[in-house]
């Protein structure tokens, strides 16, 4: 019997990669480092805004379908995600290899294109999830906006005491940042430039019919926020459909560039492509009424509080990409 050939291309490796982690199934992870519990609910309910009394008021969830306090849905994956922390309890899953091959490789550059999640039932006091991942698909190489990449698609699956609570598709594209084009050359040499072409920034927004007028009002120094232009409701992030009256027809309002911190995080651990550690990433409330992502920057970590007064900045990334962040307003 003649040994069967490893491959050799970069796509053929990836590919049989790939399917030795699709044979391999589900791999199952380790158990919540903490059970299901109301002061966790509380915060990511006050994060979100969600005022529904079955999670957090025991007497509203007493009178409720479920008899006690449940735990909101979409907090599923809050539960099992690592901490600072995470190679002392993670396991690995069979997503892994497949990524470091592309990262091993050029293919650094990384956004979420797709999260599906289907909830089979509502998680209880004292519940302790245990995620189990399936790899299910490698498609690529694709040339997109942001750079020949790989999908990369894998499975999340929920138990409680063997029993599948929640279920998540999740899918990423790893490309490889675009380099910018050299300038041509005049009279047989390249042509002198007054400053060195800065090095593509590696998170690149992705673009589309919805939201290319943000970032074109980015780059004019304008906060644009989506409007109804039926019913007038503002709306961030962008959206193609307004969630109040339904109507697809849409303008924008230009912010005044000022808010309050609404909630926030310091950014430790691990590290982020194009970023230092630590960097601050904060939920931003205006005074035109919707809240807004983005970092603080020109201020110590340690300084930035719920409800501090910040205006908007505007940093150049790159030779193309500038990002709205905010600073603290006394700056």
């Amino acid at each position: 019997m003649t040994a069967r050939a490893e491959p050799t291309g970069l796509h053929e490796r990836l590919t049989a990669l790939a399917e030795r982690q699709i044979a391999a199934g589900e791999m199952l992870g380790v158990a919540a480092a903490d059970p299901v519990n109301a002061p966790m609910i509380r915060h990511w309910t006050d994060a979100l805004g969600d005022a529904n009394p079955i999670y957090t008021d025991p007497e509203a969830a007493a009178a409720g379908v479920h008899g006690q306090i449940v735990a909101p849905p979409a907090m599923i994956q809050v539960w099992t995600m690592p901490g600072v922390n995470r190679d002392r309890r993670q396991t690995g899953t069979p997503v892994d290899a497949v990524l470091a091959m592309l990262d091993g490789n050029g293919y650094t550059g990384v956004v979420a294109t797709n999260c599906e999640q289907t909830y089979h039932r509502y998680l209880r006091l004292g519940e302790s999830p245990v995620p189990a991942t399936r790899f299910t698909g490698l498609a690529g190489p694709k040339r997109t906006a942001l750079g020949e990449g790989y999908f990369v698609t894998w499975n999340v699956t929920w138990y409680v005491a063997g029993e599948a609570v929640a279920e998540m598709l999740f899918r990423v594209l790893k490309f490889k940042p675009r380099e910018r084009a050299k300038e041509p050359e005049e009279n047989g040499s390249a042509a002198v430039k007054d400053a060195p072409a800065r090095r593509p920034y590696p998170l690149r927004p992705a673009v589309n019919a919805d939201t290319a007028f943000f970032w074109e009002g980015a780059a004019q120094g304008e906060l644009r926020i989506q409007k109804c232009a039926d019913c007038g409701e503002l709306r961030h992030p962008p959206g193609p459909v307004c969630p109040s009256c339904r109507s697809a027809a849409r303008t924008y309002l230009t912010a005044s560039g000022e808010g309050e911190v609404y909630s926030y995080v310091v950014h430790h651990n691990p590290p982020v492509p194009g970023l230092g550690t630590p960097f601050v990433v904060a939920v931003v409330e205006l005074p035109e009424g919707v809240r807004i992502v983005g970092n603080v920057v020109d201020c110590a970590p340690s300084r930035v509080g719920i409800g501090m007064p910040v205006r908007l900045t505007y940093r150049q990334m790159d030779d193309e990409l500038i990002l709205p962040m905010w600073v603290p307003r006394e700056a």
